[in-house]
């Protein structure tokens, strides 16, 4: 039997905080195996399965995580969250390479390459 569970930490992220990083634009990046999410109208929950962290993120962020998972490459994110968004690239480039960093600093995402 283990010894007493300890408390969570949470943490609310956004995809517009932080500085800019435009490398993750030419990254390919994945969502490890410890980490699970799962969106709710109003926002996206992630657990942290190691650490017992979780996260909350805004509609915007948690659009941004999925199509990250789904797609892998930032840039093609872009281009697409763009599209749905019919926002202008560089626009969604810049939340976009925020949340990536401010995730991959929480260990949410993992860069997996870089071209």
């Amino acid at each position: 039997m283990s010894g007493p569970a300890t408390p969570s930490t949470s943490q609310r992220l956004d995809a517009s905080s932080g500085q800019l990083d435009v490398r993750w634009m030419g990254a390919t990046v994945r969502v490890p195996d410890h980490i699970m999410h799962r969106a709710f109208p109003a926002e996206t929950v992630v657990l942290n399965l190691n650490s017992g962290t979780y996260h909350g993120l805004n509609h915007t962020a948690g659009r941004i995580l999925a199509a990250l998972e789904e797609i892998g490459d930032v840039a093609e994110v872009v281009r697409r969250l763009a599209q749905e968004y019919g926002q202008p690239g560089a626009r969604v480039q810049v939340d976009v390479c925020h949340l990536c960093q401010n995730l991959s600093d929480r260990g949410v995402i993992e860069r997996v390459s870089q071209r």
